[in-house]
């Protein structure tokens, strides 16, 4: 048995009698052929516990049933043989059900015994109407013989693999309430079968978000990337209240209605409806795909004149071909879904989040946890007692989103953001930590904006703006968030950078040309201008000594009634090129002083070049056309030079000039309130 660490100590207490180990699962995993939760199931009642005698004696109990109620391959006529002899058997199995409408009556169907025709009762069928649908996976006694429908083989008793009880969402606050933060969410990935420590914080964010759509009614979710990354896991071995489709024609009879008997579809009958291997999905009828879109935008589709609601998400998972920067050069990252929606925008617009699969690693036997986690029917009814729940109204003096969000938009987000305070906060009465608040919302409008990013570039105009932003409180500094894999750390991002950092542009010592920088100012208590970098060159300190003489004597004209001896700023600059000497920056760093005194980001995509004396004479710049033709290169929308360097542009390629705009400024105060943020 595996050391007890503090984290085990700690759960065992506060959910004692709902947490197992959940190595023991993996014990049975390949010898039966049913997902996780049902062996858990049975673990759950024999072995939660942290006692070693009662774990040995619990998995005895629950190896004999698996062994007698699981149907092996070649096994299925002694057990029918049984159930002459003793009157009736026991089994396990994946139980659906039909109506025939020769005899009027109700067949389940045991696939392990391979039996089609078993006499179910009307009052079993409609007090579990999911085995009309997909089916579920459940404890059940078949006898032999029905006289009533004379049919070998009847379907007495049914006990369905999930947990039934009223108070758990109690519990599973009560015990939350014993935990941090993140020692909740070490728990919860422990919970699903994962080791925390093998996963990096962006995984982390991935696995969280594949909870998501089980928390939250109606959640749209696509998730792409590599194979082997578990992506199908939580939605086929973790739940009962999800139903996995691979591959094949989604019927629109299956998925939402059949309008031949009125039977309700997956939609209604699950809380996810999951789509694997989502690029060989096709639909029966050609308004297949209306119907769905038409269902992901309001909840409900039509049968005939009767509008019907449903409260299940549809999640869709796929395979990149490529790795994703390529998938990006070679078109857009819907690419790998079916013909009839990758590139139908108004379908993209339906969906809530793009997961990032890419940053997830793939499935090692080394990830799986050891360790105490919630018994995983115990965990599912608590996800799906939470979907009647919201968040949103405790936050929403708190986050304030930027303009560049549309309607759908700040939906979509808040749905996410909803799911994933749920996760965190089981009870509304806990405190929502402004640092996991911000966690949150920044999740919540990366994977929105990943969706708006594909539509702009399949070329639609009314998605051009994604600049996602947030506030945190009324007078918070705007946030932006992009997506990682658009851009990479040298790139000049169209977004603007947070207050207080900018990029730039200057000559490196001798004969290195012209260099690209970062300057990043951090501001804290104090009263002085530093410069972090260690070993600084001659040229970047003397850069830094003139921005730092013209803050302090012109602070009116650049920050206005802010004391610019009132913090301390820490200046670090990071060379992304060749060139490292770092000289004749000093109008650079004299504005990302500036922004980080006033709060306010520059405009985003523009690049900075120049330098001036300690007196704020603006200095000329004599290689103005390779630092226009560097930062195109780098992606900048914008460059800012010194209107002595004009004549020097006038040699400037067309092509360059239809990628690059040139803004001139005369002094510092110009050159500041030029790309001074609105």
């Amino acid at each position: 048995m595996p050391a007890l660490d503090q984290l085990d100590q700690l759960v065992t207490k506060a959910f004692d009698g709902y947490v197992v180990r959940k190595d023991l699962a993996q014990k049975f995993k390949g010898n039966y052929a049913v997902p996780t939760y049902v062996a858990e199931f049975l673990i759950g009642k024999y072995c939660a516990t942290t006692d070693e005698e009662e774990i040995k004696e619990g998995l005895e109990i629950v190896q004999r049933q698996l062994s007698e109620r699981i149907v092996r391959a070649g096994e299925q006529e002694l057990y029918k043989a049984n159930a002459k002899v003793h009157g009736t058997v026991k089994v396990i199995d994946l139980i659906t059900a039909r109506l025939d409408v020769k005899s009027d009556t109700f067949l389940a169907t045991i696939p392990s015994l391979l039996l089609n025709d078993v006499h179910i009762s009307s009052d079993l069928v409609y007090e579990h109407e999911r085995m009309l649908t997909g089916g579920f996976y459940a404890e059940v006694e078949i006898a032999y013989g029905d006289p009533e429908s004379n049919r070998p083989f009847s379907l007495e008793r049914l006990r369905p693999i999930q947990l039934s009880k009223r108070g758990v969402l109690q519990d599973v606050a009560r015990g939350r309430e014993e935990m941090t933060t993140q020692e909740w969410k070490d728990f919860l990935i422990r919970s699903v079968g994962i080791e925390p420590s093998s996963l990096s914080a962006r995984a982390q964010d991935v696995l969280f978000l594949r909870m998501v759509p089980f928390v939250e009614k109606g959640y749209n979710m696509i998730e792409l990337g590599p194979r082997g990354t578990g992506k199908s896991y939580l939605y086929q071995q973790i739940s009962p209240y999800s139903h996995l489709v691979s591959g094949g024609k989604a019927t629109v009879a299956k998925m939402f209605v059949n309008n031949a008997n009125g039977q309700r579809g997956l939609v209604c009958q699950y809380d996810v409806v999951c789509f694997d291997e989502v690029s060989g999905i096709s639909f029966d009828q050609k308004d297949g795909v209306n119907i769905m879109k038409g269902y992901m935008e309001s909840g409900e589709f039509s049968r005939g004149r009767e509008s019907i609601r449903a409260e299940g998400g549809i999640v869709m998972l796929g395979n990149f071909d490529v790795d994703v920067e390529h998938q990006q050069r070679i078109g857009h990252l819907f690419g790998p879904m079916p013909k009839e929606i990758r590139d139908d925008t108004a379908f993209m617009d339906r969906i809530h989040s793009y997961v990032p699969g890419w940053d997830y690693p793939k499935i090692h036997p080394d990830m799986m946890t050891e360790h105490y986690g919630l018994v995983s029917d115990f965990l599912s009814e608590a996800w799906r007692q939470l979907r009647g729940e919201s968040r949103l109204h405790l936050i929403n003096d708190r986050i304030f989103f930027g303009d560049a969000l549309s309607g759908r938009d700040r939906r979509a987000v808040n749905k996410t953001v909803n799911g994933l305070l749920k996760i965190l906060y089981p009870s509304s009465e806990m405190e929502i930590e402004d640092d996991q608040l911000e966690w949150v919302v920044r999740i919540a409008l990366e994977c929105r904006r990943r969706v708006k990013e594909q539509q702009k570039r399949i070329g639609s105009a009314e998605f051009r703006n994604t600049m996602f932003s947030y506030r945190l409180g009324i007078d918070g500094i705007e946030q932006y968030v992009s997506t990682p894999e658009l851009h990479s750390d040298s790139e000049i991002s169209p977004d603007p950078l947070p207050p207080g950092q900018v990029w730039a542009i200057g000559p490196g010592e001798a004969n290195e040309g012209s260099g690209l920088y970062k300057i990043e100012v951090t501001v804290t208590p104090g009263s002085s201008i530093r410069l972090v970098n260690v070993r600084a060159p001659y040229g970047l300190k003397e850069s830094l000594r003139a921005a730092e003489q013209v803050l302090y004597t012109q602070n009116k004209l650049l920050i206005g009634d802010r004391d610019p001896h009132g913090n301390e700023y820490s200046v670090q600059v990071r060379a992304l090129s060749a060139a490292k000497g770092a000289s004749s920056i000093g109008i650079p760093i004299l504005l990302a002083l500036s922004s980080a005194a006033l709060g306010r980001s520059l405009k985003g995509g523009v690049v900075i070049a120049g330098t001036m004396s300690v007196g704020g004479t603006i200095e000329p710049v004599y290689n103005g056309l390779d630092m226009a033709e560097m930062a195109a290169d780098n992606g900048a929308s914008a460059i800012l030079l010194p209107v002595s360097s004009r004549k020097q542009l006038n040699d400037m390629s067309d092509d360059l000039a239809s990628r690059l705009m040139v803004i001139y400024y005369k002094d510092a105060r110009d050159a500041l309130y030029k790309v001074l943020g609105d």
